[in-house]
């Protein structure tokens, strides 16, 4: 039922993305109380949250008007593709302007580099083509969950997607200027940007090596077809196997340094107390002696065929769900139904790639009344998945093992 605070609401929101340009929301008739929320979300995201379409959406969970920022339902996560309508929405800013791809162009160079240039989209797409799939993660996914709780968007579940990315090695790219051999950094930034001057802009970069790396992408397409608006057209960076705070949507500069890139958005944002988490992937440019910045994603598991509390017939009941984890790999996933004291193995679906979800799906003998789930992957180097949070100030790399109650009847 639309009331007027939500009209309210949104004609506020039809500002805060730039007018007509993007769109009024369609409103639903669920509201907050309607919005699936994952448990354990702090109590006043019943009043905020409600099921809201952007253009090229359909109905995600509006944590915030401004900047946009619009998880997925858990429902959509039943596939390990995630189809582009489904596909989360995260912006630290919120002047997104319209992008028109026809003089669109990204500014490569930088004092590290031997040159510079300037490209359009159709030379992007006259370069060698590359796909993979891989998930895009906000870094803060289940911020929401931490206890006690931490500032910034209250995420639950549904920060993140997979898909099938193409476009042209960012190495490629970078050759095109050459790099010098002091450049350590490589900086990028997008076409949107603050809405007050005293708002820093939304910069960030990665190591030399990381930048280099076959798997690192300037993208055009996902899933197919033309990057949504939402989600960075006309191209973008694919940075597979870390989080999605380094995957520079709206590209317009690629500029390689000889020194660390400040500002805020490299510190003090981004940081993770140093050593509280495993971590192959190092970026040691930006390290201090207490942090450092969140790069790989942990490994992680969500079941996402049932909700808990959800009914099911007693007997055999098949639970599903997905894995994934900073490219090094699933292995295996097992599922506990005494609350961690024994495990059984779960069967792993489709293998899509090293960065991509992992499907699994397990046999459950339901009884009748409640029957309790968790779930564990492990990948191929031995992480896995903690039994209790490890708190960090951020409410970062959140990968408690998921507890789900079927109530069977």
């Amino acid at each position: 039922m639309l009331t007027r605070r939500t009209l309210l609401a949104a004609a506020g929101a039809s500002v805060a993305l730039g007018g007509t340009a993007l769109g009024l929301p369609q409103l639903f008739e669920a509201e907050a109380e309607g919005v699936a929320l994952s448990p354990g979300l702090p109590a006043g995201l019943n009043i905020s949250a409600a099921m809201e379409t952007l253009p090229g959406k359909k109905p995600l969970i509006k944590l915030s008007y401004r900047p946009p920022n619009y998880e997925a339902p858990l429902d959509y996560f039943r596939t390990p593709i995630t189809p582009n309508d489904q596909f989360f929405v995260r912006y630290h800013l919120s002047d997104i302007p319209d992008v028109d791809a026809a003089t669109y162009k990204i500014e490569v160079g930088g004092d590290g580099a031997n040159g510079q240039t300037v490209l359009t989209l159709d030379d992007l797409k006259k370069m060698p083509a590359v796909e993979l799939v891989a998930v895009n993660q906000c870094s803060g996914n289940r911020r929401g969950l931490s206890n006690p709780h931490v500032a910034g968007v209250e995420w639950g579940y549904g920060a993140m997607g997979c898909a099938r990315w193409k476009g042209v090695r960012l190495k490629d790219i970078l050759n095109i200027v050459g790099l010098k051999p002091e450049a350590i950094e490589i900086a990028f930034n997008g076409a949107d940007g603050p809405a007050y001057d005293k708002t820093p802009d939304f910069i960030k970069s990665l190591p030399a090596w990381r930048a280099m790396d076959e798997s690192t992408l300037v993208a055009y397409e996902m899933n197919g077809e033309p990057l949504p608006h939402f989600n960075g057209f006309p191209a973008r960076l694919i940075v597979p196997g870390w989080t999605g705070t380094y995957w520079m949507k709206h590209l317009i500069s690629i500029t390689a340094l000889t020194k660390p890139l400040g500002g805020f958005w490299m510190n003090p944002a981004y940081r993770i107390p140093l050593g509280a988490f495993p971590m192959a992937a190092r970026f040691t440019s930006q390290e201090t002696a207490t942090n450092t910045p969140i790069t790989e994603m942990v490994v992680n598991s969500l079941i996402t065929s049932h909700t808990d509390g959800a009914k099911v017939k007693a007997g055999k009941v098949s639970v599903s769900g997905l894995a994934w984890d900073g490219g090094y790999g699933i292995t295996a996933v097992d599922v506990s139904t005494d609350g961690g004291k024994t495990w059984s193995a779960a069967t792993l679906g489709e293998d899509l790639g090293r960065y991509a979800f992992r499907p699994w799906s397990f046999a459950l003998n339901a009884k009748r009344g409640k029957n309790s789930l968790m779930a564990t992957a492990i990948n191929k180097i031995g992480q896995t998945q903690t039994a209790s949070l490890i708190f960090n100030p951020a409410g970062y790399h959140n990968n408690v093992m998921q507890n789900v109650t079927l109530n069977a009847s």
